[in-house]
C-alpha cells in the first residue's frame, strides 16, 4: 500500500466512525449504507475531501445515502475518556492493511466493519480499543476476542 493509500483509507475509516458516531449507527450499518462502490468513492475523493472539515463531508454522505439515525450510542454515560474518531480510524486502517491481500483493501474494510470486532472495538465502556492491533487482527481472525 503506497503512503497516499494510507493516508485515504485512514481518512475514510475516520470518516466511517464520525458518521457513526453522529447517526449513532454501528460501523457496519454506515459501511453497508455507503456500499462498495460508495466506499470507493470516499477514497477516490479522500485526497480532496481531506481539505473539508468531516462535518460538512460527513452532512454530504449522510444525505446521500440516507442514513437514519440509529440507536448504538456507545458515548452517552460513558465513563471514561472517549478515543478520538481518527484515533478509531487509524486502528482501522493497521488493521485493513495487515490483514487484507493485496488489491483487497476495500473488501476487507467491509468485512472488518461489518464483523464482531467493530462493535468490540466502539464500546468504549471497555479496553478493546487499547488492546494491541495484533491482538484485536487475531481475534477478527479467529471470530471471537481471545483470552
Amino acid at each position: 500500500m503506497t503512503e497516499k493509500e494510507r493516508n485515504d483509507f485512514l481518512y475514510v475509516c475516520s470518516l466511517i466512525e464520525y458518521i457513526a458516531r453522529r447517526t449513532n449507527n454501528r460501523r457496519g450499518a454506515v459501511v453497508t449504507a455507503l456500499g462498495e462502490q460508495g466506499i470507493r468513492k470516499q477514497l477516490y475523493d479522500a485526497e480532496v475531501n481531506h481539505c473539508l472539515s468531516f462535518e460538512q463531508v460527513s452532512d454530504e454522505v449522510i444525505e446521500q445515502y440516507h442514513i437514519t439515525q440509529g440507536d448504538f450510542d456507545m458515548i452517552t454515560g460513558c465513563k471514561y475518556r472517549i478515543p478520538g474518531f481518527q484515533d478509531i480510524g487509524g486502528l482501522y486502517s493497521i488493521m485493513i492493511e495487515d490483514c487484507a491481500e493485496p488489491g483487497e483493501e476495500v473488501s476487507e474494510l467491509i468485512k472488518i466493519f461489518t464483523s464482531f470486532i467493530s462493535d468490540e472495538i466502539s464500546d468504549f465502556q471497555t479496553d478493546v480499543y487499547y488492546q494491541n492491533p495484533s491482538y484485536l487482527e487475531c481475534s477478527y481472525r479467529a471470530g471471537v476476542l481471545l483470552e
